[in-house]
This record gives structure tokens, C-alpha cells and sequence, in this order.
């Protein structure tokens, strides 16, 4: 089992064990603010799930249907993650304004306080394992749960807080308040997945930064006297470079083999993390403007 597979095993597990936990208390407390809390684990679990069948399928190999792999799925996954985190703080948001319309009284203060501190402490730990593995594989699935987490821990948090702040207060708009800022936190903290997700399927560019990087490694080999369409894009942790290197057309195919792959090694050392699939294909003369109509 791959280290990704092995975070999604581990995260799945975590927010399953919060989730019975929260919804228990949330339900016979009547807070909106742990409820809330519970929903998002009970939204983390399946997501977690979901998320392990995603990399199951992006690591299999390319073949005759699909040509360049099933990377995408990961970019997939986290729109619809995205778009599940948004609907559930909606939900919450709806149960904030139902408390705060009804004025009801939150119940089983005391239990509540110890269950999110015990659900903070798990929720600090599995993050710092996720943001490893993410930062390890490159995952944009990985990358996503550690990020849905992250946004768990400050919800956890904010959740102690209200508790607390209700308990010794006895007001109840704190619960209310806090509970419907979560909800609307949960909602911003989902457009980046979205929008990231959205963004690989529509084949984007790599980082400017990574292809400046590139193109400097073109122009420092004496053998290339120039180079054109140079397109770029990413699938999971795969990076897809595309070039036309143009050399003397006196130069052997040889030569000009050799350059293209001293290249090629440069391109995979800018970071060795990523799987680089490159193209380069090797034109006598500079055939830029005969091809610009397909640029």
C-alpha cells in the first residue's frame, strides 16, 4: 500500500472515531457549535473515503483508453471535496440560524468541553501526519484532506471557546455566533479546493516560477539556438513538459539527441519529487510561424 492509500486509510479511521463521538454529544447537548462540528467529521469520513478510491485509480498505469494515466481523478476529487465541504457549512449555517430563531438552551456543557479537547488533540496530530505525506508524494488529494484538517483544527478550537465562553456566561448567541462562523469559514476554506481542482482539469500551466526555471535551462545549451511552443501542465504528481528545440540543421541527430536528453535530466532535477513526462521534438530550423495557427 502506497503512503497516499495509507493517509486516507488513517484519515477515514480518525473522522470516523470523531464522528461517533461529536454526534452523540452534539445531538443530546443541542449545541449548534459541536453539531456543527460533528457534521464536518461525519463530511470528513466520507470524503476520506472517497478520496482513497481516487488514488487507487490515479495510480494506475497509463494504457489504450486512457493515454496520459487517470491523474486528473485527484484534481476531480477535490472539486467534488470542495463542493461537499460547501453544502455542509450551508447546512450549518441553516442550524445557527434555526437556534437563534428558536432560542434553544445547549445541554451536557461540561461533557462537550472534554470531547473537543480530546477531538483538537487527534485532529493536531493527524494534520502534522497529512502535511508530511502531501509534502512527501506532491498529492493534490493529500494536499486537500491536510487542508480540509487544518481547517478542522481552528473549528475545534473555536468550538472550545464558544463552550467554554457558554458555560461560563450563559449566553447562548455565543454558540450561535461561533457556530455560524465555522459554517462560513468551512464555505471559504472550500473554494480553494475548488478552485484548484478546477484549474488542473483545464490543463493549466505549472508554477511561472518552475517554468522560467525551464526555459532558462534551454537557453543555456550551446547546441539549441532557440525553442517554441513550450507548453506545460500537471495530473496528481505527474508534471507534462512539451518543447520544440531548434537546432543547426547541420547538426547529427545524435548530437542533437544528446542535447535533447541533457536537457530532459536538467528539467527532472528541478525537483526530483514530481513524475516528469516530457516531449521534445526536435526541428533543423525554426518552423515557429508555420505552426502558430495550432499555438
Amino acid at each position: 500500500m502506497t503512503s497516499q492509500k495509507k493517509a486516507t486509510v488513517v484519515s477515514s479511521s480518525v473522522a470516523a472515531l470523531l464522528t461517533l463521538i461529536k454526534l452523540a454529544i452534539g445531538i443530546a447537548s443541542g449545541s449548534v457549535a459541536v453539531l456543527a462540528s460533528a457534521i464536518d467529521s461525519v463530511l470528513d469520513m466520507f470524503v476520506s473515503i472517497f478520496n482513497y478510491f481516487a488514488i487507487s485509480n490515479s495510480e494506475k498505469p497509463a494504457d489504450k483508453i486512457f493515454n496520459y494515466g487517470r491523474g486528473k481523478i485527484e484534481a476531480l476529487a477535490s472539486v467534488i471535496e470542495g463542493t461537499i465541504i460547501t453544502i455542509s457549512g450551508l447546512f450549518l449555517l441553516y442550524q445557527a440560524v434555526q437556534k437563534a430563531i428558536n432560542n434553544q438552551a445547549s445541554q451536557f456543557l461540561e461533557i462537550s468541553i472534554y470531547v473537543m479537547i480530546i477531538s483538537l488533540i487527534i485532529t493536531i496530530l493527524l494534520v502534522i501526519y497529512l502535511s508530511y505525506i502531501a509534502k512527501k508524494t506532491n498529492s493534490m488529494v493529500i494536499k486537500a484532506d491536510a487542508l480540509h484538517y487544518k481547517t478542522d483544527v481552528f473549528s475545534n478550537l473555536a468550538v472550545l471557546i464558544s463552550l467554554l465562553l457558554v458555560t461560563f456566561t450563559g449566553y447562548e448567541i455565543i454558540d450561535v455566533i461561533v457556530g455560524g462562523g465555522i459554517a462560513l469559514y468551512i464555505i471559504y476554506s472550500a473554494y480553494e479546493l475548488i478552485h484548484d481542482g478546477i484549474l488542473v482539469l483545464l490543463d493549466r500551466a505549472v508554477d511561472e516560477g518552475l517554468v522560467l526555471k525551464i526555459e532558462e535551462i534551454i537557453k543555456q545549451n550551446d547546441k539549441v539556438n532557440t525553442y517554441h511552443l513550450l507548453k506545460t501542465r500537471e495530473a496528481a504528481n505527474q508534471t507534462f513538459v512539451e518543447v520544440h528545440l531548434v537546432f543547426n540543421c547541420l547538426i547529427t541527430l545524435m548530437e542533437a539527441h544528446k542535447a535533447s536528453d541533457f536537457i530532459e535530466n536538467s528539467i527532472k532535477k528541478l525537483d526530483e519529487k514530481r513524475d516528469w513526462i516530457i516531449n521534445i521534438h526536435m526541428d533543423p530550423y525554426d518552423d515557429f510561424k508555420l505552426n502558430d495557427t495550432n499555438h
